[in-house]
């Protein structure tokens, strides 16, 4: 029976890492778009 606590109590730990690393990058701007202003000066805008 620990052994099933300590693996629902690891993931939940791993899972809430995981949220938070996702959560640092993105406010850090590991996610903004640099290529895309050079390629949308190119488009024509008609």
């Amino acid at each position: 029976m620990w052994t099933i606590t300590f693996l629902i109590i690891l993931t939940i730990v791993i899972g809430l890492g995981a949220y938070f690393l996702f959560i640092w990058s993105v406010k850090s701007g590991q996610y903004d778009d640099i290529e895309g202003p050079k390629h949308r000066m190119m488009d024509d805008e008609d």
